[in-house]
Parts: structure tokens; C-alpha cells; sequence
């Protein structure tokens, strides 16, 4: 007869059978983990589903993230996938007796016939990565939030930067290597030689399309200008542009005017009635039928305003990325970045500082949703003062010298109209009256150049500087003719009524 235990012995026993069915053990699919490899290893359709799936970090086991990173590297180089192959890489790699050797890979390949199921299997494997990424989330989360000395809105702009990490389906990622970002920057240009038109989101505005080939992924655009110039209305413009004509979503952050101010702009610009009868009501019947039909576009145009006040970079991220994640945005505007607050306690940094982690702030998130940000800016009194001409240099820019620095792209807009100047201060001296200049004044990519357009001071908007929308006595070339006389050429549209530098009277 077997001698009974101790009670005390049966109760720490029992007591350890409790405690291990009360403990938590983190998410993970062991089996499936070990079907995906052994899959994998026969069957080489298995490999072309699972590797734009799963990641090495996503296997719990980390012999199989051994395993897995060893069939990517053989995939990156076009070698054949099996288990001789698998084994000798993880033998270079000395990860082979780590993973229990070639019996452990025998093991695996045994465990199935094909890779049948797979891309669900995987898909299974990739729910157990979230769900355990989220547990380290919110642990790191309730570990900082018990820290005092850690400021609240650093914290929550962090958590709220992983989780949309989880959101869009991978975690940080490490360093890339020269070889697969040359893959990456290949498939990229291939792209944009099969495809039509510019390469990034267009402006609307031909010349600066051309210059730019479109608003580039990533980029921090900054459009500076003196108050009155119309900073707005450019960008008010480009965003109609943008939605209305290649309905591509946009995001305006508005934290000077409210959001119908921006609507009943944007309606007097697409219906040609003036600000002033949108603002009074006063119109008459046929005007109101104008209304009613070419508001039409614009009512379904995939543009997003937020007019929050004294918005912070922290709240500006996180709308931005629920913004991207479930409207799909390709541009985000923000109007204007001196009105911008960082949205920390800590006050101890001057104005210069708190721009300056602004705008890389905002650089930061235009690379991370990987789509163009145009922020604008309010230039110093400097322009105001200085003699001779008014146009804007880059030592203009104000309150810091980070926002040229973080910027791929400043601009400015310059109108001497709005300086009682007739004219444009080139050798023809052309009128200037209803025409402005975009200045590209630093073009990290490309080029610069000083491209004119028409603006309608009466509907708020920017447009093309049409060679027609010239005055009338700057209409036709004026040729010299052998004996000294003057005569008035038959000038064709596409001739376009140019100067001797190319540019439109």
C-alpha cells in the first residue's frame, strides 16, 4: 500500500495547481507556428503567401523566429527553399543547434502533407503577435502613467503612436538594409514611369506641378507670406483643387477661421459669387439657382476641416492618424503653425523653441503616414521695413530658423499690389494688378523658380495665370521691324504671349 503524502505536502501541491491555472500565460499558436515552417519548407506557394504576412518577431517560439528569418534570407536571394537549404542557412548562421537541430526540422516537415491552409493559419499566428503587442503596450503604459515625472501628454502621444503601430499591422521596424530600400526605390520609379501624370498629389496649378511634380509623400511644405497676402486662400484653393477636380481626400486644420468662414469661401469660389452677397444672403433668383447647382462638386468632395482652436501638436497627430486610418488623407494643411501650442506642461522653452519642435513634429508626421503636410507660416515685420523690393528670403521666416530646416519645401507668396506696386519688377514692367507670385525659395528635392498667378481678390481664390488674363496692351508681341517700325504680330494661343524669359506678360 502506497504511503499517503503529508497534508502539507498535498496542500503546497494543490496550491501550485491553482496558482498555474490563475496565472497568465500571453497569446501564442505553438502548433500552428510549427505547421506554418513545416509548410513552408515543402511547398514553395506557402513561402509566397506567409512572407507578406508574418514577420520573425511574430512567432512566439524564438526557434522558429530563427527558422523563419532563415527562409527569408534565402527568399531575399532567389535560393531555393527546403530542408537542406533551411538547415545550411541556419548552420552559417549558427542558429542551428539553437533551434534543436536537423531532427527539430524533420519534425516540422512531417507535421504536414502541404500548405493547404496556411494563409489562415498564418493569419491566426498574426492575431496572437497583436494581442501580445497590445499587452506590452499597456503595460508600458500603466508603468508611465505611475511615473509622476513623465509629462501626461508626452505619454499619451506615445501610446497612441504604438497602437496605430498595431493598427496598421506592424510594429517599428528595424533598419531597413541598402538592398531591399534599392528594391523598394526601383518598384517605385517603375511605378511612376507606367503611370500618367505627376508623381505626387497635384496642386492644380500647372507651373508648380511641373516644378514639383506634384506635393511628394513625406514632405513638409511650408507657404509663408505676410498677413493680408493670402495664405489661405492659396491653399483654400489647392484643397478645392485637390478634392474637388482629382477627388483626392485632404485634411485642413483651420486654427484662424472657423469652418463655415473656410465652406463659404470654398462656395465662393466654385459658384463666382462674391464673398460679400455669400455673407448678406442678398441674391438674386438666378443666383441662387448658381448656387444651389455648382455647390453640387464641392458637396461631395473628400475634404475634412477641423477649426479647433489653439490646436496641439499632440491632438493634431492623433486626428491626423484617425484621419488617415479611416478616410484615407493624402495631404494635410494646417493653417496656420504660429498659432500652433505643444501641448506640454512644462513652459520652461521659449516661443523659437516650442516652433521648433512644431515643425518636426509635423515633419515626423508627414513620414509617418507617409503623405505631404503644407503648413503655413507668418513672416517678420522685416519685410515690411526693408527698402526697395518687397519679395520674402528665407531669413524672413518667423520665430525660427527650424522650420527652414525641417521644411523640404518654403515658399512664399508675394503680391506687390498689396504694396501699391503697378508693376512687376521685371524688364518688361508688366501690371501686376490681379497677379501674385509663388515663390519656391527652397526645394530640398528639385528646383526653384518664382511662378506667377491670378488671384480674384472678389471670390478669395487663386487661379492658372492665363497669357489672356493679361491687360490688354500687353496682349501681343511687338516686333522691330528692318526699318524701325512697329507691328502687331497674329499671335496663336499656344504662343501664350511670352516674354523674352519664357513668362506670361
Amino acid at each position: 500500500m502506497e504511503k499517503q503524502k503529508p497534508i502539507a505536502q498535498q496542500s503546497r501541491q494543490a496550491g501550485q495547481i491553482v496558482s498555474l491555472q490563475k496565472g497568465k500565460i500571453p497569446p501564442q499558436a505553438i502548433d500552428l507556428e510549427e505547421a506554418v515552417l513545416g509548410a513552408m519548407m515543402i511547398d514553395k506557394k506557402g513561402v509566397d503567401t506567409v512572407i507578406d504576412i508574418l514577420s520573425s518577431p511574430a512567432f512566439y517560439k524564438q526557434a522558429h523566429q530563427h527558422i523563419f528569418e532563415a527562409i527569408v534570407h534565402l527568399f531575399s536571394d532567389s535560393n531555393p527553399i527546403d530542408l537542406l537549404t533551411v538547415s545550411t542557412q541556419l548552420r552559417k548562421n549558427d542558429k542551428l543547434e539553437q533551434i534543436g537541430g536537423d531532427f527539430y526540422l524533420i519534425q516540422l516537415t512531417q507535421k504536414v502533407s502541404s500548405s493547404a491552409h496556411i494563409e489562415h493559419h498564418s493569419r491566426i499566428i498574426l492575431q496572437k503577435f497583436i494581442q501580445r503587442s497590445l499587452i506590452k503596450i499597456s503595460n508600458e503604459i500603466i508603468e508611465n502613467a505611475y511615473d509622476d515625472t513623465k509629462d501626461v501628454f508626452d505619454m499619451l502621444d506615445d501610446a497612441e503612436s504604438k497602437l496605430y503601430d498595431v493598427t496598421q499591422g506592424n510594429i517599428k521596424k528595424s533598419t531597413d538594409t541598402a538592398q531591399s530600400l534599392v528594391i523598394q526605390a526601383k518598384k517605385k520609379i517603375e511605378e511612376i514611369s507606367n503611370k500618367e501624370g505627376l508623381s505626387g498629389v497635384p496642386s492644380g496649378f500647372s507651373d508648380l506641378d511641373k516644378l514639383t511634380s506634384g506635393w511628394q509623400s513625406s514632405d513638409l511644405i511650408i507657404v509663408a507670406a505676410r498677413p493680408g497676402m493670402g495664405k489661405t486662400a492659396l491653399t483654400l484653393s489647392m484643397a478645392r483643387n485637390i478634392c474637388v477636380d482629382h477627388s483626392i481626400p485632404v485634411a485642413f486644420f483651420s486654427l484662424e477661421m472657423s469652418s463655415v468662414q473656410l465652406i463659404t469661401r470654398l462656395i465662393s469660389s466654385e459658384t463666382g459669387l462674391s464673398s460679400e452677397k455669400l455673407r448678406t444672403g442678398n441674391l438674386a433668383d438666378h443666383e441662387w439657382k448658381q448656387l444651389n447647382v455648382k455647390v453640387t462638386a464641392l458637396e461631395n468632395a473628400p475634404l475634412f476641416i477641423d477649426d479647433t482652436p489653439s490646436l496641439s501638436i499632440f491632438d493634431l497627430r492623433a486626428k491626423a492618424r484617425r484621419l488617415s486610418s479611416q478616410h484615407g488623407i493624402k495631404l494635410i494643411v494646417v493653417d496656420y503653425l504660429q498659432l500652433m501650442t505643444t501641448g506640454s506642461s512644462n513652459k520652461s522653452g521659449n516661443r523659437e523653441q516650442e516652433i521648433s519642435m512644431i515643425s518636426r513634429n509635423l515633419k515626423a508626421l508627414a513620414k509617418e503616414l507617409d503623405i505631404p503636410v503644407i503648413a503655413l507660416s507668418q513672416l517678420s515685420r522685416a519685410v515690411e521695413t526693408r527698402g526697395g523690393s518687397k519679395r520674402p528670403l528665407l531669413s524672413d521666416l518667423r520665430e525660427s530658423g527650424a522650420i527652414e530646416q525641417d521644411a523640404d519645401i518654403v515658399s512664399f507668396i508675394y503680391r506687390p499690389e498689396y504694396y501699391k506696386i503697378d508693376e512687376w519688377d521685371d524688364e518688361e514692367r508688366t501690371p501686376s494688378a490681379g497677379q501674385a507670385e509663388f515663390i519656391v525659395a527652397k526645394h530640398r528635392n528639385g528646383g526653384l523658380d518664382n511662378i506667377r498667378l491670378k488671384f480674384v481678390a472678389s471670390l478669395g481664390k487663386f487661379e492658372n495665370l492665363d497669357a489672356f488674363d493679361a491687360p490688354v496692351e500687353f496682349q501681343s508681341k511687338i516686333n522691330r521691324d528692318q526699318d524701325g517700325t512697329f507691328e502687331t504680330p497674329r499671335i496663336s494661343p499656344d504662343d501664350a504671349f511670352e516674354g523674352d524669359d519664357g513668362v506670361p506678360f
